[in-house]
This record gives C-alpha cells, structure tokens and sequence, in this order.
C-alpha cells in the first residue's frame, strides 16, 4: 500500500513541536466532504482536497499520564491530543462516507468485513463505530475537564474539581425497575479493579431487577468490612442478620 506523509500531502510541514500536524483544509475537507453532494465534490475538487474513506486513532495517553506519581501539570498538558479527537469528530460526523475506528478491538472485525464484502463497509457497521467516537471523546473531554477543575491557583491537586463528569457503560438490561412496572438497566464504571458488583458474574438465576442490584451490593459491601470469613442477610439493602467465622462451611 503507498504511503504518503501527511506534510507531504498538505503542503505544510509539522510545526510548533508537533501541535499542528493534521488540522488542515485538506484532511478535514477529505472527511467531511459529503461523497452524494455534487457542490460538495465540485468544491474539492477546485482545491485538490481528496476523500478520505478511513481513520484510525489512538490518542495521546492523558489518563493514563495524569495517573502516574508525580505528574506535573505542563505533562498533562503536552498529552491533550488536539488532532486526534478533531479527525475523529469529522470523520465520526460523517459515517455515512467515512469508517472510523478507535478501539482495536474491531480492527479485525472491519478487515473481515471488508474481506467479505470487496472493501466495502456497511452503514450499520459504520454508525457503530461512529458512535464508539463520540463516546471516547465524551469521556477523554471529561476526563481533560476533571483534572483541570481539581488543580488550585499553584497547580496543586486541590481534592474536588469545580464540575464532575462521569461516564459509565451499560452493562446489562433489568427485569424492572424499583418497581415491577418500571423499565431500568445497570450502567457500570469502566477500569475498576476492586470487587464489586459491577464486575462480578451471574452463574444463574433469573434477570436480576434493580432491587437485587442494590441488595447485591449491600451485601458484598458488607462483608467487605470484615477481614475474616463473613456471610449477611439482606433484605430491601438493610443487614438482617451478619455473621463471621474462621471457618468457611
């Protein structure tokens, strides 16, 4: 496959130590260009703007930098992608043209689609992946927001951030509500690794309902407290009955 360097196709070189590199007339004309609308291909073609079919990103690392013991505020700030979340969002804008992808795990899903179907993706497959952009932007955004927010005047972790955003995934559908007319679903935080509900697993049984949810986590939260072997009776998320004992049954 050729390929091509993205100053060599823009005509401009990477500048400001790599902070402009893709927001360009020609990348963001080649995503955005609707491919059914003739003014819109007319207009391309007048300034030598080329389609562009796919993108894929990763972005530059901010969570995962921000965790890190003694990250500096000016290393933050050097991991906000800026280009990436801007490709995406045009490209992701339009999926009817464009197959965006930013989660590795459908790389092969998309290569076996297009090996099946002469390279060409579907528009379900690609509203699919769209909709995975905006997801991760949302949160990448938020999580830019969070840290900026819990910094004081000296640039120090001041504890709660001025505004809050939190993203959680559905993990399931419920069999209803607090009550049995009620529709609800369990919405989970991603990358937790203590033991929780969340991330424990039904071996059987029935749909759980929104009750057996917070009873659930009543109880394991419960015996958490304990350092030795502990079992708890829970009914409506109060503690019936707590016992301990060094022994397992």
């Amino acid at each position: 496959m050729p390929i091509i360097s993205v100053s060599d196709y823009t005509g401009f070189p990477e500048m400001l130590d790599g902070r402009v590199k893709t927001l360009h007339p020609k990348i963001h004309g080649g995503l955005l260009g609707q491919r059914n609308k003739k003014e819109h291909l007319d207009k391309m073609k007048e300034y030598g703007i080329k389609p562009i079919d796919m993108v894929i990103v990763n972005l530059y690392p901010f969570e995962e930098t921000i965790a890190k013991q003694g990250c500096t505020l000016s290393e933050a700030i050097e991991n906000i992608d800026i280009g990436g979340p801007t490709m995406l969002r045009s490209a992701a804008k339009n999926y009817t043209d464009v197959t965006v992808i930013v989660d590795p795990e459908d790389y092969e899903r998309v290569l076996k689609e297009m090996k099946e179907n002469d390279g060409f993706i579907s528009l379900d497959t690609n509203f699919q992946l769209a909709k995975k952009v905006f997801q991760l932007t949302a949160r990448y955004d938020g999580a830019i927001s969070n840290y900026l927010g819990s910094l004081d005047n000296k640039e120090k972790r001041c504890g709660f951030p001025e505004t809050l955003t939190l993203q959680f995934k559905r993990s399931q559908g419920l069999r209803y509500g607090e009550n049995p007319h009620q529709r609800a679903a369990f919405y989970i935080e991603t990358n937790i690794n203590e033991p929780c509900v969340s991330n424990a697993s039904q071996l059987q049984g029935k749909e759980l309902s929104f009750n057996n949810i917070i009873d659930l986590d009543a109880a394991l939260e419960t015996v958490k407290e304990f350092q030795e072997i502990a079992a708890v009776i829970i009914k409506h998320t109060n503690p019936c009955g707590v016992a301990t004992s060094e022994k397992s049954l």
